[in-house]
């Protein structure tokens, strides 16, 4: 067995784990089952693409979207790992040829739909495969106290039982309650796991709620005094949806619509103009964000209050993946209690699964998150960091400072309060302030590649990879190594251009 910090280093470029990483794939080593809580961005991949590599067999991973599956097979390549998915955007041709790819032993990380575990081709490969691990990405999908509830879900025990022999079966989602992690355990039928939850604060977001006269004119506002970020606005409807996007293309702002009424021509279209950064501002339902990978969005402003805090954190989390400073906005208004009641009470109505019973114990359940997130929404004394960290079971101090209440921004009355985004200063490991303009450079030779091998940017090198390179200055291959994201398959394929624009600055600026 491979050590796995060696894996760490020369495949992801990371000389240490993160809060959490490392039990966890001690835990799957030691074949033993694991349920792991871990918020957006605390790298919740890492903890099976590592055993993936140490185990001797393939690593299945259920993932829910298609566009998830392509951003980590795209950056498991990047990085020198076999890695293939297994979906719908696949002509049948494509599918079979990457099946007997599979089934050759060509991957060491195959990404799968729950809908195609059950089909015969794919039990085919499974029963003649050495599986020796079965992934869960987004595992609350399964439980239907969870607030993105998918039936396919629970059909993963029932592939499981099909398999000649049981792998090592580890669920990672970003939240859960109790209720849902209790399910999560005993829907995958899970042995004895190893359970961790690194904790939900994610302290380089700022949370705020402002009740503004008019919401559209507060976003133009907003979006006016940080034109140069990415963001997504989220709204409870595709009339709003298409409305607000009409708006802001009459106010010369570019943003594209997504959401279920149109196409998935269109939206495949829009969400990769936004991953690629061809586009910055996405306007969407809540159809849209489950997995995207995109670092960084500086921004999520939800238009309407969701209706439970569960939702709100997983939407209000793909702002910051990148660990860098971004805000979470919420625009509230009184209406938006009625409209999630509305919306509650049709759900259950059209959900037959669902006994009589569990009818009303769901709506009782529903109106009761309902009812917490108003709170949240309407809070004028109490931290919202504590609010929602307070829901998930955890401890929190009386004031984070880094929220609308605590900054004394409640919102008892109509708040038209804009800022732009803050930054964060000091971004590498011995706190050296970037060279901006050489960070731009980079940035340009990020985005030449990256269009050239057709991937998005942050596929060749994040963000913070770059701004760690302008404030350190490699000069030779060992320092070029020792950035944090750089592993030995980026050294081969990246450090000499990389190091000779480094090192064409340093000679012009006389550095």
């Amino acid at each position: 067995m491979t050590d796995i910090h060696n894996i760490l280093r020369e495949y992801f470029g990371y000389h240490s784990f993160r809060a959490g990483q490392e039990e966890i794939i001690n835990s799957i080593l030691a074949n033993r089952d694991v349920l792991a809580i871990m918020p957006t961005g605390a790298g919740k991949s890492v903890c099976y693409q590592v055993p993936a590599l140490a185990l001797d067999g393939i690593t299945i991973v259920v993932s829910p979207l298609i566009s998830l599956m392509q951003d980590q097979v795209r950056s498991l390549i990047e990085m020198g790992i076999r890695g293939a998915y297994l979906n719908s955007s696949l002509t049948p041709r494509q599918l079979a040829l990457a099946t007997e790819r599979a089934k050759a032993g060509t991957y060491k990380i195959i990404y799968v739909a729950p809908e195609r575990l059950l089909t015969d081709s794919f039990i085919d490969f499974a029963k003649n495969a050495n599986i020796s691990l079965l992934a869960i990405d987004e595992a609350h999908c399964i439980s239907q106290w969870g607030h993105e509830f998918r039936p396919s879900y629970t059909k993963i025990s029932d592939f499981i039982e099909l398999l000649p022999y049981r792998p090592i079966v580890a669920a990672f989602t970003a939240t859960a309650t109790s209720l849902v992690k209790q399910d999560i355990a005993e829907k995958l039928k899970l042995h004895s796991p190893f359970e961790l939850t690194t904790g939900f604060d994610r302290p380089n977001l700022h949370f705020a709620v402002y009740k503004p006269l008019s919401k559209e004119s507060w976003i133009l506002n907003y979006l006016e005094r940080n034109s140069d970020e990415s963001g997504i606005i989220y709204c409870s409807s595709r009339k709003i949806v298409e409305r607000l996007c009409e708006t802001l293309s009459e106010n010369g702002i570019d943003a594209l619509p997504y959401h279920a009424g149109m196409s998935d021509e269109l939206r495949t279209k829009n969400q990769d103009d936004f991953i690629y950064d061809r586009v910055k501002i996405i306007v969407a339902t809540s159809a849209f964000g489950m997995g995207i990978n995109k670092p960084n969005v500086r921004f999520v402003i939800h238009y309407h209050m969701p209706r439970n805090i569960e939702q709100y954190y997983q939407e209000a989390g793909r702002a910051g993946r990148d660990g860098e400073k971004a805000e979470c906005i919420l625009l509230y208004s009184g209406s938006d209690v009625s409209l999630n009641k509305f919306m509650i009470n049709k759900g259950s109505e059209e959900n037959e699964s669902l006994t009589p019973e569990e009818r009303k114990a769901f709506l009782k359940e529903e109106l009761e998150k309902l009812r917490i997130m108003t709170f949240y929404s309407t809070s004028k004394t109490v931290c919202l960091r504590k609010r929602m960290l307070n829901y998930f079971g955890e401890y929190a101090p009386q004031h984070c400072n880094n929220c609308s209440v605590c900054e004394g921004y409640a919102n008892d009355d109509y708040s038209e309060i804009i800022k732009p985004i803050r930054k964060t200063e000091s971004y590498t490991k011995e706190e050296v302030i970037p060279d901006k303009e050489l960070f731009e450079h980079l940035k340009v030779l990020r985005k030449n590649i990256a269009m050239r091998q057709s991937v998005p940017a942050y596929v060749v090198f994040s963000d913070a990879t770059l701004r760690e390179m302008s404030g350190t200055k490699p000069r030779t291959e060992k320092e070029f190594l020792s950035i944090n994201g750089i592993g030995d398959n980026k050294l081969k394929r990246y450090g000499s251009i990389f190091l000779a624009e480094i090192q064409k600055y340093i000679d012009k600026k006389g550095v």
